[in-house]
Order: structure tokens, then sequence, then C-alpha cells
């Protein structure tokens, strides 16, 4: 009987799990014995009406058949279009590999139909439903509250301190509206690379030219970690290179921000409160990681009614424990579709979103205890620096020993040693100060 209601889930939990990887949206385990061999495109893709980044993110998810994990892999050089209300055709371009980006002067507007066009390398197109862009309220008042005992599911220490964030807006009578809200953490960071079995080279390291046993730096920038493969000692002029597994941490170069994203769905709709006055509508639980401030963007959204019902899907689907009494779940598809296979299983969801935003300087100074980077598994207080990394990887940053203590590897020229590592561009980092920030 288990093992039939086992195969009864398997492809839609392969689907979930393919939504949560791409789109970051679980927080619940799923079963890790549940083999599959489904192979799905996933497609992340919002347009807003905020002169922001316009990205649309292609990835494939795959299960191992033998082993049944999980993985996925950006899917490039693909032809990405959006095209408005059936007629103009905007091209995006691939910035970084599976990652589409509209023009940086395109934005959405409300009223206006949008529609995804993708064609892969082998000529293979997809569509999505066309979404016309609902308008959404404005956020009329956000309160902000410390909670010095939040939940922390699957972790050792069952609480946290988290600064929660209520909100007041006023629902317009003269139709039906969806939300979706989500916030945005800023954080000041001091380390931005870690190299595991390797060191951080600014400049490229010459290939098979040694120096003393030790490698080479060249003059080409590379910073990135150099990764050489284990060498036993006395292997002539070549450097030794340990088997054993070693991690060095490195400090930003300039000043570097962490980006921290909500993982939880919120979702509303008016149907039973249609132009009613919401007031302290919990929009946020944001964690006290470090003691020093940062900056809370609250964003509103006005969705569409399928970007609703799949997002609904979605969370029912993540919040399902997964117990032989469960009901099998329904793979939340998305609007996606092969233009020539409609049966495909394509997952994630296009969508044109309206959106409001308040940017909240959190200066942390009503937090009462310790933040969640004060101190490690041994009780010891960890040093303000250390802070946001210990809470985000879990451990203390391990900086690369400086001169005379010598590191795992050696390196001749370039700069000296330890050098400071650049601060990425990402999802989830910047160097670029946000707006709102606040110099203290």
């Amino acid at each position: 009987m288990k093992k039939l209601l086992l195969n009864l889930k398997e492809k839609a939990w392969v689907v979930v799990m393919a939504i949560c990887l791409v789109l970051a949206g679980c927080v619940d385990a799923f079963d890790p014995q549940v083999k599959a061999t489904v192979d799905v495109l996933v497609v992340d893709g919002m347009i807003t009406n905020l002169p922001e980044p316009q990205i649309i993110r292609l990835n494939r998810s795959r299960a191992d058949p033998v082993t049944g994990r999980f993985g996925t892999a950006p899917i490039t050089d693909a032809t990405v279009e959006v095209v408005v209300d059936s007629a103009q055709v905007v091209a995006a371009h691939e910035t970084v590999a599976g990652s589409y980006r509209l023009p940086s002067d395109f934005r959405g507007q409300v009223g206006r139909a949008y529609q995804l066009r993708i064609r892969l390398t082998d000529g293979t197109t997809y569509l999505s439903s066309q979404q016309i862009m609902p308008s959404v309220s404005p956020i009329e008042r956000v309160q902000v509250e410390f909670n010095p005992r939040v939940p922390r599911p699957n972790h050792s220490i069952h609480t946290m301190g988290a600064h929660e964030f209520y909100l007041d807006m006023q629902d317009p009578e003269s139709q039906h509206n969806y939300y979706k809200w989500d916030w945005t953490l800023y954080e000041r960071k001091e380390w931005c690379k870690s190299c595991a079995n390797g060191v951080y080279a600014v400049y490229n390291i010459l290939p098979n030219y040694y120096f003393h046993k030790m490698f080479v730096s060249g003059n080409e920038l590379f910073e990135d970690c150099f990764i050489p493969s284990p060498v036993p000692s006395g292997s002539g002029d070549v450097p030794s290179v340990p088997s054993r597994y070693w991690v060095y941490d490195y400090r930003c170069r300039t000043r570097c921000w962490q980006i921290i994203h909500n993982y939880n769905l919120n979702l509303f709709n008016d149907a039973l409160s249609n132009g009613g006055h919401i007031q302290l509508r919990k929009v946020g639980v944001v964690p006290y990681y470090q003691r020093l401030p940062g900056l809370v963007v609250i964003r509103q959204s006005g969705i569409t009614p399928e970007a609703h019902a799949f997002f609904t899907l979605v969370e029912t689907q993540t919040q399902n424990s997964g117990g032989l009494a469960d009901t099998p779940p329904t793979a939340p598809i998305g609007n996606i579709r092969n233009a020539a296979n409609p049966k495909e299983i394509v997952v994630g969801f296009f969508s044109a979103s309206s959106v409001t935003e308040l940017r909240y300087w959190l200066d942390r100074k009503d937090a009462t205890g310790l933040p969640i980077g004060a101190y490690d598994e041994n009780g010891e207080i960890l040093n303000w620096d250390e802070e946001l990394f210990y809470a985000l990887i879990g451990r203390r940053p391990t900086p690369e020993p400086t001169p005379p203590d010598p590191p795992a590897i050696n390196i001749y020229g370039g700069p000296p040693r330890v050098p400071t590592a650049i601060c990425e561009y990402s999802n989830t980092s910047t160097p670029f100060k946000p707006e709102g920030w606040r110099d203290e």
C-alpha cells in the first residue's frame, strides 16, 4: 500500500520540488526516498511596473533515476521575448547563464497584456498565457515589533529574535483584488568569498609553471578561487597540495551588501472583504541576524487570478507533510506550455504584477537579547564582523593565514597575501548602495 501511494505522489512531488529549487519557495522537507526520472523546464518570471531589472530565469530540473536526488541547470542561449498587447515584441538578453533581462528602460503598465515567448536552441517553443497587469493599492502604514521568541523550525535552538512587520492598506471596492507580499533585507557584509580546498587569486595562475614549489601568478584578472588538484609532496618542483579538506574566507575589498529574500508565500484574496480597510496584516518576519542596522523593503503586489491560484497551490503542496494520510498532490504546472506538445510538463509561472513598495530603516535599537550570529555552537561570543557570516553559514569565518604563517598552498607573485575579494553583483549580494540605506 505504501509503495502504491508513493507512486501516485511521485511525479507531482518532483514538479513541486522543481519549483522549490528554482523559485526558492520551499521551507518543508520532502521524502528523499521518492525516486523519479522527470526532466522539466522551470520558468521564473514576473513583469512589474517598477524601474527595476525585469528578469526571466530558465532552468532544467532533473531527478537522478538511481538516487532520486534533484538538481537544476541553467538553460542558456535561448531566445526570450515578451509580447505586449499581442503586437509589440520586446527581446530579453542573457546576462548570466539562464538569466534573461529585458531592456533597462522597460517596465510594465497597468491594464496592458503581456505574454512570454521562449525558443530553445533545438527550436522548441514555449508560450505563456496572456497576463493583464492589475492595479495595486498603496501601502498606508507599516508597524514593526520585535519578538524575541519567534519559532525556528528544524533547528536545535527552537526560537529566535525577529522583527515582525504589519501593514495597513485600503482595498478598493470596485474590483476583485488578489495580493502577494514579499520582503527583502539588505545587510552589510564583511566576508565576500569562501574557497574550499583552494585560495583566492586576484590574477590567473599560470598552468604548469612553478617557482620553488609555489604556483605562479599571471597578470590577467581572475578574481576567483584557485583550486588545484591534490599533489603529494616530493613530486619534483610541483607544489604539494594537501588531500585534507580546508576552507579559507576572504574579506570584501569594497563595501558590500548581503541580499536576503523571504521564502514563504503570503497571499490574500479580497473576496470576503472587498473594499475593506486591511489593518495589521503581517507581511514579514525578519530574523535578528546581527546587531548592525539593516534595510527592509516591503513589496505589495497586485497579481492576476491565475497567479493567485498557482501560488496558492504551491503553498498548499509545500506545507504538505508527505505522510501516507495526505492527499496525493496536484502538480502546480503553471501557465506555460510547449507550443507543439501541450502535454509536456512545464513548471513555474509568468506573471504581470503592479507593485508598491516601502523601504524601512531597521536600526534594531528595540531588539533584546543576542542576535542569531552573536555566539557559536560553543557559546563563545563572536566579533561584530563575524555575526552575519555565522548566522547565514553556520560557522565562524576562517581567514587564510597571514605571513609568516603558511597557507595550505602558496602563490608566487601577484598582490601580497592575504588578498581581499570582490563583492559580486548577484541575486544575493551587491556592491551598489541600496536606495534608502543610511550611512551611520
